[in-house]
């Protein structure tokens, strides 16, 4: 190793005595070698082998050698080790899985043509002015191949609750720019912890694809689902039926006030809203029917449509009432896949136009495993002696669970 005391012309006459290879490259690598040794000092207050008060730790030699990709090859890099603490070049910037497909993403759309509007500014904030096929083609087949692994991987723990969600992100295909529906499962294992089940992409949110992708899961040993929450998809009820059967059916209750809402004139929106509040306000599932009911009652006659949507959706945006209280607020609705959607929407939207379908599952993937790397160091949103309620449940609290259908009167 180079001394760091050697001034940048002393390398470079040596390098063009001692070199009969590279100069180009051999010259990268003594610089790139003299910055960290200079960095390294400036870290810790002191060079090599010299003693101050300010020094903070000590050197622990150099880590394996890691490659680094330039314009004049591959080089070599051997990155100096501190005794406490950690050390990383300035000029090598770290990237995380998904800064890495977000790279790929955009070397890959201008590599075919795909012209988005902001790809440019993107560049320019990830320091990329140059693009190599080889780059692209390295990273690409990295990700591809983390991400199929996940996407992949067995569900060995029972899932008592799961959520499913899409978004549509746009994508080139056939010369065309198409809406593509990317979906997304996540829930709760029995010792409650959240995990990502699943994604998928297709063209629409059809009964076959849903059942597609829900067998997929059960494949993949999705068991023990006990509550299922979505929106108001006739493809996934219907999927839902089929390959989940015995499990409940939770209409995300967000979702369906807006739907309830839009039967309902401007001016008289918050009233109606706050009527179905208080429905949700009960504290068991035989006095949020009898709630429902009277809210009905008090629609009818100015907004029919809206009381006949809330009489007929009584018991899809109530099931979650036949569960722990504790879990009331978390199962209502899709808000905690919400959050994980936008997530996904915040790095695709730099992205614009994808330029195909794998670049889709390569970022959305990679947002993913992103998130369930978090998700095994934070607390767990439900406790583990509410979860033992699933299986425990008391037979007081069944009884208040039964409700009849309504039925509206006629209007006069």
């Amino acid at each position: 190793m180079t001394e760091s005391s050697m001034t940048l012309g002393d390398y470079l006459r040596k390098i063009s005595v001692d070199l009969d290879g590279d100069f180009m490259r051999e010259g990268v690598r003594l610089l790139a070698q003299l910055i960290m040794e200079g960095e390294v000092a400036e870290q810790i207050g002191a060079t090599k082998y010299q003693r101050t008060p300010e020094r903070t730790t000590q050197r622990n030699g150099y880590r394996e050698p890691r490659g680094w990709d330039t314009r004049v090859g591959s080089i070599d890099l051997e990155i100096p080790k501190l005794r406490r603490g950690s050390y990383f070049p300035s000029f090598l910037e770290p990237r995380r899985r998904v800064e890495k497909a977000l790279l790929a993403v955009v070397q890959q759309a201008y590599i075919e043509g795909v012209s988005t509007r902001k790809v440019d500014d993107l560049l320019q904030g990830l320091g990329l002015d140059h693009l190599d096929k080889s780059l692209v083609s390295r990273t690409c087949k990295e990700l591809d191949s983390l991400v199929e692994e996940f996407r992949n991987r067995p569900l060995e723990d029972s899932f008592p609750y799961v959520w499913f969600d899409a978004i549509y992100l746009k994508v080139r295909q056939n010369h065309r720019i198409v809406s593509l529906a990317t979906v997304i499962a996540i829930g709760v294992c029995e010792t409650g912890e959240r995990r990502v089940l699943g994604l998928a992409t297709g063209a629409s949110e059809s009964e076959p694809f849903w059942s597609e992708f829900l067998r997929s899961l059960v494949g993949r040993g999705l068991k023990g689902v006990q509550l299922v929450i979505s929106d108001s998809h006739e493809g996934l009820k219907a999927a839902i039926s089929k390959v989940l059967s015995g499990a409940t059916w939770q209409r995300c209750r967000v979702h369906f006030m807006r739907n309830l809402l839009a039967h309902v004139p401007q001016k008289d929106k918050s009233m109606v809203a706050a009527l179905v509040r208080m429905v949700f306000a009960q504290t068991n599932r035989k006095a949020a029917g009898e709630q429902l009911a009277e809210a009905v009652r008090l629609m009818q006659t100015r907004w029919p449509k809206a009381a006949e949507l809330l009489a007929e959706a009584q018991n899809d945006v109530l099931a979650y009432m036949a569960f722990p209280p504790e879990h009331w607020t978390r199962i209502c609705s899709t808000n905690p896949l919400e959050r994980l959607n936008r997530e996904i929407k915040r790095r695709t939207d730099v992205v614009g136009v994808f330029p195909n379908e794998a670049a889709v599952i390569r970022l959305a993937g990679a947002v993913l495993m992103e998130r369930a790397d978090e998700w095994e160091v934070e607390r767990r949103p439900f406790s583990l002696e509410s979860m033992r309620k699933l299986t425990a449940p008391d037979p007081q609290e069944l009884l208040q669970t039964e409700a009849s259908p309504l039925r509206l009167a006629p209007i006069r």
